[in-house]
Order: structure tokens, then C-alpha cells, then sequence
């Protein structure tokens, strides 16, 4: 496996999922409307706004977990059941770090 690839793969998509955080922090700070009618639908778009704020934070925590473990040259390998993740889960989710049969236990598929 290609760590520097995969490396700047998750670094890339660090910078997007940021760029993205501080347009919607951007988004949320703008002062809200005086029309009760408008400020109840912008109030729903903001909570819309900071749930997909909060997810994609916690992407860029997983992304940051899995370039630590690029470092430290443990990435690829399953957290859980110490086994060698496939290539085609990396592919899917760059920043996984469990392997297919562990999440599926998690997810509790």
C-alpha cells in the first residue's frame, strides 16, 4: 500500500471538510432576520447547518486519527482484530480504522 497516496488522499479531503466548517460557521454567525415568518425557517436551516457541522467535525477527527496512524505506521491495520484492512474498504473510507468484519460488528450488522 502507498501510505503517501492514502496520506494525500485524507489530507485533501481534511482541507475540503474544513473549508466546508468554516463556510457553516460563517453561515451561522450572520445576524438572523427581524420577520418572525423568515427567522423560523432560517432557524431550522441553521439547525440543518450545525448537524452537518457536527458530522463533518467528526470526519476531520477521524481523518486526523488516521494520519496519526500513518505516522506512526499503523495505518491500514484494524484497530480491533490487529488484521490488515483491504484496500477496497481504504478506497471507500480512507479514514477507517477498522476493517470491514469488525464495523460490521460494531454497526451491528
Amino acid at each position: 500500500m502507498d501510505t503517501e497516496v492514502r496520506k494525500s488522499t485524507l489530507l485533501a479531503r481534511r482541507r475540503e471538510l474544513v473549508g466546508h466548517l468554516q463556510k457553516v460557521e460563517h453561515a451561522l454567525d450572520e445576524t438572523p432576520t427581524r420577520d418572525l415568518e423568515d427567522f423560523s425557517t432560517e432557524r431550522q436551516g441553521d439547525e440543518v447547518l450545525e448537524a452537518l457541522g457536527q458530522n463533518e467535525l467528526q470526519q476531520v477527527r477521524r481523518i486526523d486519527a488516521a494520519l496519526r496512524r500513518v505516522e506512526d505506521g499503523s495505518y491500514g491495520i484494524c484497530l480491533k482484530c490487529g488484521e490488515e484492512i483491504s484496500e477496497a474498504r481504504l478506497d471507500a473510507v480512507p479514514e477507517t480504522a477498522l476493517c470491514r468484519t469488525c464495523a460490521a460488528q460494531i454497526d451491528g450488522s
